[in-house]
């Protein structure tokens, strides 16, 4: 193993013993586990946040298996590479089992005309396809691709299963075991923790701790609290405007108003303005909550919401954030009705699919019914003066 590399390419898994964390797909009773044992693997879309292991899965079945191998990126191939890995693989003399495994990383970055490449391949056998995404591929993988594949979703690894990570890194001879290197277990637990899961980050902030401290006397590098903390500044959002978290975070965000959790909005909120967010977009999801979900409750939620979205269109960011808050905190915090959305529904139905017949005479607009009338005068009870009609 090349010293040289990041100690987060080093600390890839081999096999699938040392695989760690996804017991929900990979537990030793689990359809995938069995697959990739025995080598009779069909196409499958890794899905998971950044640093949860989907490459790391990718190179353990590079290691098991007996089938030629590729592996591409999404970022930097195209339909040339696609047909180069196609060509060999039909060629008898190269590979004479006629099939390969192809992992393309990043899978989401293909546009529909690099997915449609592959299909005919996937579908005959040819490649058995390996794609990694961190964004839902129900929505961004060829629908025809997705029904020919086994989507399995990767969680982010656990505190613990970070932790023993990192414990591995510093007892492994491709790690940092020659470095020396001292650190109680609550530091690397706090590492563990601040990274939310991505196994990646929290080799990457290790590393730098392991590289950027001296020796001390006794020829040991300390990672004290302070020195961690530095390396690994501070944790990391999970939030992405543009990727499918967007969605997922104003859905919770929303959901949490609508469900009365001030704490919970407040905190789904903050995600979204830390992921930068646009402010003016997150006021106008507080002032749908306000007349969909409160509603007749408390008719003033959506005064409070309106004024908000114009206080924070004219304040602008970062004292935005505190007009969000109170308007989000008031929303969640107001008792729910959800009457008039419901009726309006109701009736745009009934509009669209029933025979409503005509609008009666004595409502119509005045000149439609004046040769109803019986008089074009009246008289006003409390002013006593007579109006006519013009």
């Amino acid at each position: 193993m090349d010293l040289e590399k990041p100690l987060a390419y080093r600390m890839m898994p081999k096999t699938l013993e040392e695989y760690v964390g996804q017991e929900h797909i990979l537990g030793k009773d689990k359809i995938l586990y069995r697959t990739i044992k025995a080598d009779r693997l069909s196409s499958i879309i890794l899905w998971g946040p950044p640093g949860c292991g989907k490459t790391s899965l990718a190179k353990v079945i590079s290691n098991t298996t007996q089938t030629k191998f590729y592996r591409i990126n999404a970022v930097t191939s195209g339909v040339g590479d696609i047909k180069r890995v196609v060509e060999e693989t039909q060629n008898r003399l190269l590979n004479p089992t006629g099939k390969c495994i192809l992992f393309i990383d990043e899978i989401h970055r293909f546009n529909k005309l690099q997915q449609d490449a592959l299909l005919p391949f996937v579908e005959n056998g040819t490649v058995i396809l390996i794609g990694a995404t961190t964004e839902n591929p129900y929505f961004e993988v060829n629908k025809a691709l997705i029904s020919r594949s086994m989507v399995c979703k990767l969680e982010p690894l656990t505190e613990e299963d970070v932790y023993k990570v990192l414990k591995n890194s510093l007892e492994n001879e491709e790690g940092l075991k020659s470095f020396n290197v001292k650190i109680e277990d609550e530091i690397l637990k706090k590492i563990a923790r601040t990274s939310d899961g991505d196994v990646r980050n929290a080799l990457n902030g290790l590393e730098v701790a392991v590289l950027t401290t001296k020796m001390d006397a006794d020829g040991y590098i300390v990672i004290t609290d302070e020195i961690a903390k530095q390396s690994v500044q501070k944790r990391k959002v999970i939030f992405d405007k543009n990727g499918d978290s967007h969605y997922d975070n104003i859905s919770a965000f929303i959901k949490s108003m609508r469900g009365s959790d001030p704490d919970a909005s407040v905190f789904y909120l903050a995600r979204a303005i830390a992921g930068g967010e646009d402010p003016v977009f997150l006021a106008r999801r507080i002032v749908i909550a306000a007349s969909e979900d409160v509603g007749m409750a408390n008719p003033n939620a959506l005064v409070v919401a309106t004024s908000a979205m114009q206080a924070v269109t004219m304040v602008g960011m970062p004292e935005a954030r505190i007009i969000l808050a109170e308007a989000a905190v008031y929303v969640a915090t107001s008792k729910k009705s959800n009457a008039s959305y419901l009726a309006i529904d109701k009736a745009i139905s009934d509009v669209e699919s029933m025979d409503t017949g005509e609008i009666p005479m004595h409502i119509r607009n005045a000149p439609a019914e004046r040769n109803e009338r019986l008089s074009d005068m009246e008289m006003d009870t409390n002013t006593h003066m007579i109006i006519r009609d013009m």
